[in-house]
């Protein structure tokens, strides 16, 4: 591993402790719904000593019709617009907090490339994040990069958006 993939962990691995330590802090449990990302978010929030306390599990919702049998995604939404949208990241998010039984939870839907799909071009992303009180916060990332690339900056964002909220 060169100096700079170092780097780019050891920012991870900081920003998924402050996310863990906080919410043990405030009592509150956090699960993920993911799609593009295939079980980043989840292994990144693992990789936190302790995380277990917080973190109650993750589901990898990577073929669409998941989304709608796992989470209960709208599958005429689904049918009439894909699942690159902000409706399907705010449902991910509410089917993960009552699937996993968590006060928090995040949710990521887009196209990491290298095709389209459903319309979209690579780099498009929606996260979801249901806070405890039943409100959904989404925010549409237009990612820029190698598959890997939007995959990496996908969870980096997702669980900036997390720490916002639980840090503020």
């Amino acid at each position: 591993m060169n100096a700079c993939q170092n780097g780019v962990e050891a920012e991870l691995h900081s920003l998924c402790a402050e996310l863990v330590a906080e919410l043990g802090r405030r009592g509150l449990t956090l699960g993920t719904c993911e799609s593009l990302t295939g079980g980043g978010l989840a292994a990144a929030l693992t990789s936190v000593p302790g995380a277990s306390r917080v973190f109650r599990g993750g589901l990898v919702t990577y073929a669409s019709d998941l989304k709608s049998s796992l989470v209960g995604v709208d599958a005429t939404l689904v049918a009439r617009e894909g699942v690159i949208n902000e409706a399907t990241a705010r449902q991910m998010a509410d089917g993960a907090s009552r699937a996993l039984g968590v006060d928090v939870a995040l949710s990521c839907t887009g196209v990491a490339g290298p095709d389209p799909q459903d319309g979209q071009p690579p780099g498009v992303v929606w996260a979801g994040l249901r806070m405890p009180d039943g409100r959904v916060l989404t925010e549409r990332l237009d990612l820029t990069g190698d598959r890997a690339t939007i995959r990496q900056l996908t969870v980096f964002a997702c669980l900036r958006l997390a720490r916002e909220w639980v840090c503020s």
